[in-house]
């Protein structure tokens, strides 16, 4: 029979006795955050995407988890308070250098934009779009598996501390991503799925400039690929090196026939629009 204690089942087991001697970090953090430092439960944790794949497992993993905690303890939290204690326990208490877009686009879902004000508060803008533009979105986004990454914090750490030193060049760059982001926006809101393809191409190019780490001859053979066969533009999803190219296809059996060829296996998926959520309590 199960003893007080904490139990575990993720990608490894774990089983002890008290809070503090839970090696994943995330979850000694929420449990920390509940005051449960000696408590009788189990987590198990399910994902049809790994870590290390560029595609904000993380920030998913952090707020289901803290959403599940909450109703376990007779609490409620909302998309803004999962978000936010998300990023608290990341960002703060874990020194992770990333961004609030993994765990807010999780929290809140759908097609949605985010503006990051520098009191640290956050916007949160759900992308008004002409149905049929909608539709046609996500018919024509197209997702390739690369391979595993390594961790991205090396990367993200050369960038924090270059924005963090003043960097000329990588401030450059950083306002240049956020104008391609407000002009992605408004593209999106005119309908226009051609031009936000054109745009992630652009987006592309200018990231791969941030860090030498950020793509590598393969990614960019795989990438030269796509856009001769049907791809308007992409980019690698993540903080670069592999994971998931992500393509706006113009013709998508093309590409889809192509990549094949390459030997890089297509990921299906679907919009969501209710974002971290409850399924029995």
């Amino acid at each position: 029979p199960f003893q007080q204690g904490i139990r575990l089942k993720y990608s490894q087991l774990e089983d002890v006795k008290h809070v503090e001697g839970v090696r994943h970090p995330i979850i000694r953090e929420a449990l920390l955050l509940h005051n449960l430092h000696t408590p009788q439960i189990e987590i198990t944790s399910l994902a049809d995407i790994p870590a290390g794949t560029g595609l904000g497992s993380s920030g998913s993993f952090t707020t289901a988890l803290l959403k599940a905690l909450s109703i376990h303890y007779h609490g409620s939290l909302t998309a803004r308070e999962t978000a936010e204690t998300a990023c608290h326990i990341e960002i703060d208490r874990l020194g992770d250098p990333i961004g609030k877009q993994d765990q807010y686009i999780a929290a809140f879902g759908g097609v949605t934009a985010f503006t990051f004000h520098k009191d640290d508060t956050v916007s949160v803008e759900p992308v008004n779009m002409p149905f049929e533009a909608t539709v046609e979105l996500e018919e024509r986004l197209m997702l390739f598996f690369t391979g595993f990454s390594q961790s991205a914090g090396t990367l993200l750490k050369d960038q924090h501390e270059r924005t963090k030193s003043n960097d000329a060049a990588m401030l450059d760059n950083l306002h240049y991503v956020k104008d391609i982001g407000r002009r992605s926006l408004r593209v999106l809101q005119e309908g226009d799925i051609h031009g936000f393809g054109s745009l992630l191409h652009e987006h592309w190019e200018h990231k791969k400039k941030r860090s030498q780490g950020m793509s590598n001859s393969a990614i960019d053979q795989w990438y030269a690929v796509g856009r001769n066969n049907g791809a308007v533009g992409g980019k690698l999803v993540g903080a670069g090196g592999r994971g998931f190219l992500m393509f706006l296809a113009e013709d998508t059996a093309r590409l889809r026939k192509a990549m094949r060829e390459t030997g890089l296996e297509e990921v299906r998926f679907h919009f969501d629009y209710e974002g971290t959520k409850v399924l029995l309590a």
